[in-house]
């Protein structure tokens, strides 16, 4: 046995292993041993019998829980094992502070986060939270009338067009219980949310391939204006077009699947932490775009989880909910399989996420420029533009196609290996495809 998240060793018994058995409950429980060294060994207990006999008392007292406090015995050495369950829908404090588990350690909740940890105990989100001095009169109409019309083309609430404002922000559960406005309605329908909620605005910037800044935009107001405010500076000023001709027909294509960058931009506008003053940021390279936003993955997910099938877990439930009405968001938690399909049928790889100070995708807009940026060779990138044009390359085509000898072909495709796949074992069916 090895400590971990709900497994804990001590040599003897401290008051303060109180904030162990603390975070226990407030995560997902767990079982601290008493009279075991570090590497899970008995040792044997040191406390004397009636502190050892007195905690289920003090556990009860000083934490308001109970707790399965077993001996055991091994080798002729005592140790107690006491076990705590999760208390899920019940923030437990000790000595008025509360605790959780990360990994194998034991750590203080506090500030924003401490919010959010009483909030998630009795099933809120951040987006739930009255603000006070702010009546409904004061949001928006031109954002509201928008928002109806966007919700009465989706059709998924028909009854919308008979619905007085106030009525609908009561069936968008956008009032508290004491019938202030939520932080929700205030960023959806309020013109200037940054008011109260500061960093509400998404900051878009532009960098050379030497990563110096060109030029920036803000892009303030409500958040539905922001996700279109937002996508048009995008197509019109920041992203590049692939040109082609179909006969005397100009054709332009986005570089990047416009339903991708659709799904990012209202993951970050979703899901954002609004407790965090950092607006989410959405960066251009030449040959990549980022979007950034100060959230967070939900507890026990991991990157993988956000690719595979996953139930909704949205960080901001109100706000999810708002635009799912409105059509901006299709369908909660399928999201990310819409961007891998849009990727697909670009034939561009499926973009990186990163968990950096918040959560961060990355997506490849330009594979020639991105090639370049991994400092390969001319050689390397016409071979790897003739496989991504065609579809496959092989050494007898590299050798045509740069004029070399089949050893310098077969060294090149070794070289190229992290951008390449080969397909067969030996001889002519052999060829290489690039990795997206």
């Amino acid at each position: 046995m090895q400590e971990n998240y709900n497994t804990e060793f001590k040599q003897s018994w401290r008051d303060e292993y109180l904030k162990t058995l603390c975070a226990f409950a407030n995560t997902h429980g767990g079982i601290l041993y008493v009279g075991k060294d570090d590497d899970g060994n008995v040792v044997g207990l040191d406390n004397d019998k009636k502190t050892l006999e007195d905690l289920p008392n003090k556990i009860r007292s000083k934490l308001g829980i109970l707790a399965d406090v077993q001996h055991h015995k091994t080798d002729g050495k005592d140790y107690l094992s006491i076990e705590i369950t999760a208390y899920p829908y019940q923030p437990i404090s000790y000595d008025g502070r509360y605790y959780r588990r990360s990994g194998s350690t034991t750590q203080l909740i506090d500030g924003t986060e401490l919010e959010h940890f009483l909030l998630s105990k009795h099933g809120r989100t951040w987006d739930t939270v009255p603000i006070a001095h702010v009546a409904s009169e004061d949001l928006s109409l031109e954002v509201i009338h928008r928002f109806k019309t966007k919700v009465m083309q989706t059709g998924r609430l028909t009854e919308i067009q008979n619905w007085d404002n106030h009525l609908l922000l009561n069936k968008l559960h956008l009032f508290a219980e004491r019938g202030e406005l939520t932080r929700a309605a205030i960023l959806l329908f309020h013109n200037d949310p940054e008011r109260w909620i500061k960093g509400a605005f998404i900051k878009i910037a532009a960098f050379d391939t030497n990563g110096e800044l060109r030029f920036q935009d803000s892009v303030n107001g409500s958040l539905i204006e922001q996700i279109d405010k937002t996508l048009d500076l995008l197509k019109t000023k920041y992203l590049t077009y692939d040109i082609s001709f179909e006969g005397a027909s100009r054709r332009e294509r986005l570089r990047l699947p416009e339903i991708a960058l659709r799904e990012s931009l209202l993951n970050a506008i979703a899901h954002k932490d609004y407790s965090d003053s950092t607006p989410t940021q959405i960066k251009v390279y030449p040959h990549k775009v980022v979007f950034w936003n100060a959230g967070r993955l939900p507890e026990n997910w991991s990157i993988q989880t956000l690719w595979n099938g996953h139930h909704s877990k949205p960080f901001n439930s109100l706000i999810a909910d708002a635009l799912l009405r409105s059509g901006d968001i299709e369908s909660i938690g399928s999201g990310y399989e819409r961007i891998k399909r849009a990727m697909r049928e670009y034939q561009l790889p499926k973009p990186d996420i990163t968990v950096l100070g918040g959560l961060q995708i990355s997506y490849i807009s330009n594979l020639t420029a991105w090639w370049l940026q991994q400092g390969l060779s001319d050689d390397q990138i016409t071979i790897l533009q003739f496989a991504y044009n065609n579809g496959r390359i092989s050494n007898q085509q590299i050798q045509n196609l740069l004029s070399i000898s089949s050893a310098t072909a077969k060294r090149l495709l070794n070289e190229l290996s992290p951008f390449m796949q080969k397909h067969g074992e030996r001889g002519r069916n052999v060829f290489y495809t690039i990795k997206l």
